[in-house]
């Protein structure tokens, strides 16, 4: 089969808030007879996880196939048809993102929505409407796939969401003392700070901008550091603020732990568990909802899946569930399970 990487430069990244960089490498998987096929291929969009990006789907791991070896087989087993697989590099100086717009990253969505789906089909022989194309992803990836079903779904006909974040009040709100106990490190010396007063509104004191400057230096990060990155990188993409120091508010008090309410709330409002009630028009729109986890997701991810499983199924909105016996890590076996539900779907 055939792997390419195509070079594009974004309008939309061009003045994002971090810097990151606006020309992207985009990998993108064909089957090795693509040139011959008579009518247009459908699209599939893979969504890496936190700390991944595009490129990480092919990272060579002993025991394991990459996206494109896994691709290959299921082509060469007849278990998906032809179609073209995009891989877009996604990553942020906060370690990635959850392929939503934010001020305080940058307009991952509409660099999706707006840029790269019009130049795969610019490249690429691909149907150019929405019931060829669909999107996957796990943790972060699975998140941004049912980000993309539930706001845009004139653009997708199927999406799969493996171990994808929801029920944000098990799955972070646990984890913020660890994070806090983290910053604490970076605690600007008594009177230094002009910001103190303003730990109650969530505003960062100096702590976050001191620690985001020594990451940004560190060659590896210690098991603490890079959770404490993920929970500031969820604030950044749930509760953006260009108006404050670090452009995101946090939902805790930096000091005494104590939860922010409205902060929090903020956080809510992009939880997939309660998007449903909200966007039941949209999601009825998609050909393909698949969701699964593992039952002993550490993250305790299986709650809030089980949660999109009950509600979709009181709005009688279709989809496909399933939990299987293993955790959050190195289960890109499930992907044999989706992608050819999402070929089926869309071919």
């Amino acid at each position: 089969m055939a792997i390419e990487r195509l070079s594009f430069h974004s309008k939309v990244l061009a003045h994002n808030p971090l810097g990151d960089p606006y020309k992207r490498i985009v990998t993108v998987w064909t089957p090795n007879d693509y040139k011959t096929k008579a009518h247009p291929l459908p699209v599939m969009f893979a969504f890496a996880g936190f700390l991944g990006s595009g490129h990480s789907f092919e990272n060579w791991q002993p025991f394991r196939e990459t996206l494109s070896q896994r691709l290959d087989r299921l082509y060469e087993s007849s278990q998906i048809g032809p179609c073209v697989v995009v891989m877009p590099d996604c990553f942020t100086s906060f370690g990635g993102n959850q392929y939503i717009n934010s001020s305080a990253i940058g307009d991952y969505a509409s660099y999706i929505n707006d840029e790269l789906i019009d130049f795969i089909e610019d490249q690429f022989y691909t149907y150019k409407n929405s019931r060829h194309r669909a999107c996957f992803g796990k943790s972060s990836g699975g998140y941004g796939a049912l980000s993309m079903g539930i706001n845009y779904p004139d653009n997708w006909a199927a999406i799969a969401c493996h171990s994808g974040d929801a029920y944000f009040d098990f799955i972070y709100r646990n984890d913020w003392p660890n994070t806090i106990n983290e910053l604490a490190r970076y605690r600007p010396k008594k009177g230094k700070s002009s910001f103190e007063d303003n730990l109650g509104i969530g505003i960062d004191d100096g702590r976050i901008q001191a620690f985001l400057e020594y990451i940004k230096k560190k060659n590896k990060m210690t098991y603490g550091e890079s959770h404490c990155l993920m929970n500031l990188a969820m604030a950044a993409s749930y509760d953006p603020d260009p108006d404050v120091n670090i452009r995101f508010r946090v939902p805790f008090h930096l000091e005494t732990g104590e939860l922010i309410s409205d902060r929090w709330e903020a956080w809510l409002s992009k939880d997939p568990v309660n998007l449903i009630h909200s966007h039941q028009a949209s999601l009825d729109k998609l050909k393909l909802i698949y969701i699964d986890c593992g039952s002993k997701d550490q993250y305790q991810i299986h709650f809030g899946a089980r949660q999109l499983s009950k509600k979709l199924q009181s709005y009688n909105i279709q989809h496909f569930y399933e939990e299987f016996d293993d955790n959050h890590s190195g289960i890109d076996y499930r992907l044999d399970v989706s992608l050819p539900k999402l070929y089926k779907a869309i071919a």
